[in-house]
């Protein structure tokens, strides 16, 4: 597999990862049993560690769009630019149901309601294929060559841990895990999904990576799931207490438990998937992912099995589990990648994708402060615009975690359009455009703006990094805010992964809010909406809170009171969606 951040070569061409792949794959053909691997990448919202990929806004802004064949296409164009590179795995879909915004993986989930995940499972079935009808339940299904194996994660209640504590631990009933957290999975395994990933989280204080109960007796068993599941990234080290001292008794947990494929996301090393195809002890094959510590896991599971801990139908089960997936992947026939496909990665109708997606998730908060007079869509053809915020002119901003890096950067990280690229291409040649990310209140009083675009937000960041108890606006960003729409009418955009905290003060001083999530490489499709191209159409999948103090909130009690509910988005007339 590929951590996020590593790759072939600095800014490598999906040519030199396609090489990468198949040089692996050549490797392992040529071993004893000759059985091709598997090679996969956190690819969440596009080929997201390849540069020039297309990036496809986050989960959180699929959420609000509400869209599953929407959800269905980007699925499918992933696809192709992770062959386009020779690989065959994408860790994707995340069908958490995010009931915390503190949570710091928060924009990997479509919502917080169970029902509007359970409707962009739909991504499934882009990225594998639709299964036929009278394709057996539970079993895995791959399309072709231009699909990949799919990941449905994190196995289970991973967005409902207290306080949204990142690897924290859900406190609740089975009935509601089942009802609330659970119910996706049931739709990704009807679609055929290949592998599921278990979390790193708790249920009620047992680790789902210990669980015999939930991966063994509910998913193997209860809901009939044939594929295989895989460990998160290092996963058995955090069962034991110090972390990873008694590795030996993670790995009898674990594999007992149920988990099938034991993974990381520490780096890749080859040695360890070439030393599993020549254990006689493990029957057929066992495929582990475990760099630095692959030794401590082969002696440690080898030893389990001689002395019966760790019986051979578990490792009959896991081996049949994990081939079954080979074979639906059609890697025996067909092991090295597909050149014909090199040409889809970041082409333009991915691209053109993409931005359709953008505008359909950004959700309209506020527009004009006079209930007669909406103030968006501007005018592109006024006499001078300023461009301001720390996110205007930020293609990494934009993109957010999981892009390039594990937890995403700042700048110019790969191909694409930010909102200031954008603006420039929409307005009139005689728009004068100035860029000034925080203006000062002598540059704001000393020229004729005829309005402002302030757009500010989250920096980057990935699973606990983004863990927060408070969730103001970074950067100064209400600063900012507060300091243009002092002097200047003012249209703000909030880049975030989740919603902010977003004062009174700064509210009732802008002109028009929208929350644009985190939308990836295509800034445009931000321009089409605010400059009135197309008409707003997001809702919120989350609610907005006014504080964390309120937080959780839940819509079904009577004590919710939001600034904005689950649902709300308004239209460029003001009228609810």
């Amino acid at each position: 597999m590929n951590v996020g951040g590593s790759s072939p070569a600095e800014n490598a061409s999906p040519a030199q990862w396609a090489d990468m792949v198949d040089n692996l794959q050549r490797a392992a053909l040529e071993s004893r049993l000759g059985i091709p691997i598997i090679y996969g990448i956190d690819a969440v919202h596009g080929n997201n560690n390849v540069y020039g990929a297309t990036i496809f806004p986050h989960n959180v802004g699929l959420g609000a769009t509400r869209d599953a064949d929407l959800v269905k296409r980007i699925g499918a164009a992933t696809a192709l630019e992770v062959r386009a590179c020779g690989i065959h795995y994408a860790f994707a879909p995340c069908v958490a149901v995010c009931k915390d915004p503190r949570w710091g993986r928060c924009y990997e989930s479509f919502g917080e309601d169970t029902e509007i995940v359970r409707n962009m499972t739909s991504i499934v079935s882009g990225l594998q294929g639709e299964p036929p009808e009278g394709h057996p339940k539970g079993y895995p299904f791959l399309a072709g060559r231009d699909n990949v194996i799919a990941c449905a994660k994190h196995f289970v209640g991973d967005g409902g841990t207290h306080k949204g504590l990142n690897e924290g631990n859900a406190i609740m009933s089975y009935e509601d895990l089942e009802r609330i957290h659970m119910a996706p999975y049931f739709d990704c395994i009807s679609q055929g999904v290949c592998t599921i990933m278990a979390s790193y989280s708790s249920w009620n204080g047992v680790p789902l990576h210990s669980s015999h109960f939930l991966l063994t007796e509910v998913l193997k068993e209860k809901l009939g799931f044939k594929g295989f599941i895989i460990s998160d990234s290092e996963a058995l080290d955090r069962l034991s207490n110090p972390y990873g001292s008694n590795y030996r008794q993670s790995i009898l947990t674990a594999i007992n438990a149920g988990v099938d494929m034991v993974g990381t996301s520490s780096g890749f090393d080859f040695l360890n998937m070439l030393f599993l195809n020549n254990l006689n002890i493990l029957g057929v094959y066992l495929q582990v992912m475990v760099p630095i510590r692959y030794p401590l896991f082969l002696d440690g599971l080898t030893d389990l099995v001689e002395r019966g801990k760790v019986s051979m139908a578990r490792i009959d089960d896991a081996v049949e589990r994990i081939l079954r997936v080979k074979f639906a992947a059609g890697l025996f026939e067909n092991p090295l990648s597909d050149r014909s496909l090199l040409q889809t990665s970041g082409c333009e109708l991915h691209r053109k994708l993409a931005r359709e997606a953008v505008r359909k998730s950004l959700v309209l908060l506020k527009n004009g402060k006079d209930p007669k007079q909406p103030f968006l869509p501007l005018n592109r053809s006024a006499k001078k615009i300023l461009i301001a915020g720390t996110h205007s002119d930020d293609i990494g901003y934009q993109c957010g975690g999981w892009t390039m890096t594990w937890d995403g950067k700042s700048g110019k990280i790969t191909i694409g359009t930010t909102i200031l690229d954008a603006v420039r291409e929409a307005v009139g040649g005689d728009t004068e455009v100035i860029y000034d990310p925080e203006p000062s209140a002598e540059t704001l009083a000393s020229q004729d703006f005829s309005f402002a675009i302030v757009a500010v937000g989250e920096a980057p960041y990935a699973e606990f990094s983004g863990d927060r108890k408070e969730l103001p606006i970074p950067f100064n960003g209400a600063e900012i805010i507060s300091s243009v729409a002092d002097k200047v009418p003012t249209l703000a955009i909030l880049i975030s992964g989740r919603p902010l905290c977003i004062e009174p003060r700064i509210f009732d001083k802008v002109d028009a809010l929208v929350a644009a999530w985190l939308p990836g490489t295509e800034g445009a499709g931000i321009t089409d909406v605010i400059f009135g191209d197309y008409e707003f159409q997001g809702k919120l999948p989350v609610s907005w809170l006014k504080s964390v103090e309120q937080l959780p909130l839940n819509a079904t009690e009577n004590s919710y009171d939001p600034l904005f509910p689950i649902g709300f988005g308004l239209s460029s007339k003001r009228e609810l969606l």
